[in-house]
């Protein structure tokens, strides 16, 4: 099973046995390259944890815990000390994208995965083994059919069961927020714009941390670029470069785009001119890197993935823009019926939020950890889901005078060219070209018999379903993937 997603972890490799528990974990070295090993064991060497992922807040639980209990500068270490000190109440200390492995010389184990699921993870119930994994793929196909997703903000242990420690979204914040009778709909003043300025950027500047490289996807759409453009500013004071990558068919819109905001930036910009062949032959690598068959999923997951490819030859982790449009509403079906109730609205909101882990962060994931280099994603910091769901539904719709994500624009005024700070929202795959030059692979695919009791609905589904089965065999796709629920 591990050297199924070596991909994910190229730097090292590690196991460790003890009872009826066998941890294993291919490592991706960002945090303490020398010292930050795993499995990783207490100086005791009686507990013991694996971990995928990056605990943002480690610092501070350095602080808490006390720093002469750490051995290494690893942030993963962090959770190691917080659930020996605190059990699994100590996964309530983490901040950040992470799934994680733990377990003593006694017996005691425990498995969790953060409450976005940002992260991957995977799991198979026989009865006589439970087996976890990052991906689909490195199960034995003997398995695949048990194999189900498991829930992110979800610890499980032998003893207790599956138990939610976490929600992507707090209970008190699905209802929507009624806007007050005096208050009319897109007018903030500076306290709101300010609050919502400020916890992104702090949300982005905490992913800053590496010991390695770290750059900017920029696809030239209006959230990348705000990440981009807080990073700029956190590099600049660090006096440290800032790599920017873009990537789109010659002449595409995304190109141009980013270019822009490169040069706005001053940042070290990479443009990848992706033709027909090159999307033609990443499309097989696409589904399978994915693990996913959904159309638009796979039309962004083939620039991506040559994006991906690119960029991890120079740097170990990127920013992406992932999360906005789901929180401040940027997609053009969100502002028609039913949605044009303000409750309706936010359910819809709470709704996508809570199933990116089955799509765009899958496909996030998926295309970076193939070839060893992290995604990190500052939108859905849990500060900045707060807040944004708590913003009254009828400041993010649109009217006179209001285009989609008004508010997160005007938060970012001056911070980036006007024609970028107002550009209209195009889907990665059609801004960068993908769409276009995939429609030959479509029209030339074969026919798929027998889907396997999954409706496909197009005959460009068909085309990545096939591709996708041929891959994955065993796997049931409505057990592990969050199918029919994109936009």
């Amino acid at each position: 099973m591990l050297s199924r997603i070596k991909h994910r972890g190229p730097d090292d490799t590690g196991e460790i046995h003890r009872g009826r528990v066998w941890l294993g974990h291919q490592r991706l070295s960002i945090m303490d390259v020398d010292g930050g090993a795993q499995p990783m064991s207490d100086p005791g060497g009686t507990t013991h944890l694996v971990a995928n992922g990056e605990i943002y807040n480690h610092r501070n639980i350095r602080e808490d815990l006390g720093h002469e209990l750490f051995e290494t500068g690893s942030d993963s270490e962090a959770a190691l000390h917080a659930l020996i000190v605190d059990g699994p109440a100590g996964l309530a200390r983490l901040r950040g994208m992470f799934t994680l492995a733990f377990m003593t010389d006694d017996g005691q184990f425990l498995v969790a995965r953060d409450a976005v699921g940002v992260k991957p993870l995977y799991w198979a119930r026989k009865p006589e083994v439970t087996l976890f994994a990052s991906e689909l793929r490195a199960f034995d196909e003997a398995d695949r059919p048990l194999v189900e997703s498991f829930p992110p903000g979800c610890c499980w242990s032998p003893e207790s069961g599956l138990v939610r420690f976490a929600d992507a979204v707090p209970a008190v914040l699905r209802p929507a927020h009624r806007l007050p009778s005096d208050t009319e709909p897109g007018v903030w003043g500076d306290d709101l714009l300010k609050s919502v300025r400020e916890t992104i950027v702090a949300a982005v500047e905490n992913r800053m941390m590496s010991d390695v490289g770290i750059g900017v996807f920029l696809s030239g759409g209006l959230d990348s670029a705000i990440v981009a453009a807080v990073a700029a500013e956190y590099a600049l004071r660090h006096r440290q470069p800032l790599p920017t990558f873009a990537i789109g068919a010659p002449g595409s819109s995304d190109l141009a785009a980013a270019r822009v905001v490169a040069d706005h930036l001053g940042t070290e910009h990479h443009e990848i001119v992706m033709t027909a062949e090159d999307a033609m032959t990443a499309l097989p690598k696409a589904v399978r890197a994915i693990e996913h068959f959904d159309p638009s999923l796979v039309r962004s997951a083939v620039p991506n993935l040559l994006l991906a490819e690119y960029a991890s030859k120079r740097v170990h982790a990127v920013l992406t823009g992932e999360g906005a449009d789901e929180l401040f509403a940027g997609y053009d079906y969100y502002h028609q019926e039913p949605f044009t109730n303000p409750d309706a609205l936010q359910a819809e909101l709470v709704r996508t939020v809570n199933e990116l882990h089955h799509l765009n962060l899958q496909r996030c994931d998926r295309t970076t950890m193939a070839f060893g280099m992290e995604a990190r994603v500052p939108f859905l910091d849990r500060d900045v889901i707060g807040l944004a769901l708590s913003i009254p539904p009828e400041h993010k719709m649109i009217g006179p005078g209001r285009e989609a994500k008004k508010l997160l624009r005007d938060a970012f005024d001056g911070w980036l060219p006007e024609e970028i700070l107002r550009r209209g929202k195009e889907q990665f795959g059609d801004g960068s070209g993908a769409k276009d030059v995939l429609e030959q692979a479509v029209l030339a695919a074969p026919e798929v018999a027998e889907a396997e009791g999954v409706e496909l609905r197009s005959k460009e589904e068909a085309a990545f379903y096939a591709i996708w089965r041929s891959e994955l065999n065993g796997i049931r796709p409505g057990s592990t993937l969050g199918l029919f629920a994109t936009t």
